[in-house]
């Protein structure tokens, strides 16, 4: 039987990385997409080039995702799994002092770039009649929070349009998926605050959030389950969490 192909973008750290790690280690080809070349060519080092394909590119830019995925080559053009994980957050301020720009990366990456990746890969599944998509929401896409707006507008997106991607898919044979986190550990929050190492170290602190390799195990089961069976939403919290503002910190 031939390996599954999964095509993993934000591949260079996180969960991305962690899932990428996961289901190689499980006998999946990656295709791991990011904007880091050096972090890119870290998986091939310790996987091979047979087993890891790279593509580096920015979701936000469509000409360049679609030109990556047509020219995989042929032996990388049956991508099984698509994990839309490439996203970010930028800035933690009430609407009224929000930055514009934070507010166009986080709707290019998190909304528009899913989009695209999925656009440029779909026609191969539905050919096929074949496929799962999972997509990477967060507790932010299904509870609003003070000073969240922005980010939480773009998860609650993906949070609809995962839904009506299972209903426009559903006659084609492909699974679509989604994964909520709460709390996970990763430089999510450093992205967030700009780089200030302390603030976003504050942000997991008196709790254990969860690692990026607790959600990469969670869709290695998710991806492995049988052709009938989609675990079609999955909010997954530390057990300390128990909303997207309700912490127990000791």
């Amino acid at each position: 039987m031939a390996q599954k192909i999964a095509f993993v973008t934000g591949a260079t750290s996180g969960i991305g990385k962690a899932t990428a790690v996961v289901l190689a280690q499980n006998g999946f080809k990656i295709i791991a997409a990011g904007r880091r070349e050096e972090r890119l060519h870290e998986l091939v080092d310790l996987f091979g080039a047979d087993q890891v394909k790279t593509l580096q590119f920015d979701v936000r830019d469509n000409a360049a995702v679609q030109e990556a995925v047509q020219n995989l080559p042929e032996e990388w053009r049956q991508i099984d799994v698509l994990i839309n994980n490439a996203g970010n957050a930028h800035g933690l301020a009430p609407i009224q002092s929000g930055d514009v720009n934070d507010w166009d990366a986080m709707l290019d990456i998190n909304v528009k770039g899913l989009l695209y990746v999925t656009k440029a890969v779909l026609p191969g599944m539905i050919e096929r009649k074949s496929g799962h998509i999972i997509n990477i929401g967060s507790i932010a896409g299904k509870e609003a929070y003070a000073n969240g707006n922005v980010y939480c507008a773009s998860k609650f997106a993906v949070d609809a349009l995962s839904k009506s991607m299972r209903i426009d898919l559903v006659h084609e044979g492909i699974k679509v998926s989604e994964v909520n986190p709460g709390a996970v550990e990763t430089e999510f929050s450093e992205v967030r605050f700009k780089g200030d190492k302390a603030r976003a170290a504050s942000v997991y602190q008196g709790f254990e959030p969860l690692v990026a390799e607790d959600i990469a195990e969670i869709i290695h089961f998710m991806v492995t389950r049988p052709k009938h069976v989609n675990l079609a939403e999955v909010m997954v919290l530390p057990t300390a969490q128990a909303s997207a503002t309700v912490i127990s910190r000791q």
